[in-house]
């Protein structure tokens, strides 16, 4: 067969702030593939359907001296993240062609993979496209279930407050904060994601631009579960208001991965109000929740009694425009990439 395309979106160089589309990711069509021929040495070929793009990969786009949980990206290497794939040649036994699979993909249309690791295989669902098993059924969704199930200790009646809660993350704490019959506030950035949030089930839900954070706590509060994605002020506004035993789940702190992380100047509401402080990495949670979740998410997701949203975009050029949407915080929605079609 004669050689095609490989795209693929390499890491260019360390951003000072945001992320530079042709600077920071570089679309790269250079590479060829012969996909009857490319030697596989015992490995199998994927061919990449969809990827996810979450805003933790602007922590990888960092000096390589920097150290944090997860490895840094390389210049000149490619991008890396979640996503499915189809496998087209195999010397696998463990690995059959035609297998749909999950996990960690580099950002390029085929790759050779040496050994299965923590490939997921993955059954097609009839009423679920392929990018919601990257959002709501993917690592997004197992992030909100995995964690509220391990740390919320939620009870009815209590109050949950929920930032970026019309993200992927977001929107699912906020439907299982309901289904435990609690009351949840929940912020976003846009009118458009406040409808959202009301339309999933928010009690009180508000765009923290042009509405006064701490108001709305006052007036809504105390807090007993926080889920925070956004660090900053808004997470010094929840230590203030919250109540006497709260439960913090400290997901992310976006507000400072391109500007730098401002000092939280009122930690001391952690002793006085006796508040547990939680850090959550999903993939330390796998082991306990993985099977319930996909046993119930992706049934739920396709029957509607759990909604979502996706913001797709199509073709790996489109990469490095995505990732600096989400990091300014411009992005609709869940975004995913789709790069090609089975």
């Amino acid at each position: 067969m004669t050689p095609v395309t490989n795209a693929r979106v390499l890491f260019g160089s360390v951003p000072k702030d945001f992320p530079i589309p042709g600077e920071t990711t570089i679309y790269d069509a250079s590479q060829k593939i012969d996909l009857d021929n490319a030697p596989l040495n015992g490995g199998f070929l994927v061919k990449t359907l969809v990827l996810s793009l979450d805003p933790y990969m602007r922590g990888k786009m960092r000096s390589p001296e920097k150290k944090s949980y997860s490895p840094p990206f390389f210049p000149g290497e490619p991008l890396y993240g979640h996503g499915v794939g189809v496998v087209l040649r195999s010397e696998n036994p463990e690995v059959p062609v035609g297998k749909y699979v999950y996990g960690q993909f580099n950002h390029q249309q085929y790759s050779i993979v040496e050994a299965k690791g923590e490939f997921e295989f993955l059954d097609k669902h009839p009423k679920l496209p392929w990018t919601v098993f990257v959002g709501a059924a993917g690592m997004p969704g197992k992030t909100a279930f995995h964690g509220w199930k391990e740390f919320s200790k939620a009870k009815k009646g209590e109050v949950a407050f929920i930032t970026t809660g019309a993200g992927p993350v977001g929107s699912l704490v906020i439907q299982l904060a309901k289904r435990d019959g609690l009351k949840v506030i929940a912020s976003a950035g846009s009118d458009d994601k406040v409808k959202f949030m009301k339309d999933i089930g928010a009690d009180v839900a508000f765009n923290y631009k042009t509405t006064d954070t701490r108001e709305v706590l006052e007036r809504e509060g105390p807090i007993d579960v926080y889920w925070d994605n956004v660090g900053g002020e808004i997470l010094e506004a929840a230590l203030d208001h919250a109540n006497i035993n709260a439960r913090f789940i400290e997901c992310g702190m976006i507000s400072g991965y391109n500007t730098g992380h401002q000092g939280i100047k009122n930690l001391f509401q952690l002793i006085a109000k006796s508040i547990t402080l939680h850090g959550l990495l999903v993939f330390r949670l796998h082991h306990k929740y993985d099977e319930e979740f996909y046993r119930t998410i992706p049934a739920a997701l396709a029957s509607g009694e759990i909604k979502y949203t996706e913001e797709v975009h199509h073709g790996l050029d489109k990469i490095g425009d995505a990732i600096l949407r989400i990091q300014k915080g411009e992005n609709t929605a869940k975004v995913v990439v789709v790069v090609a079609e089975e």
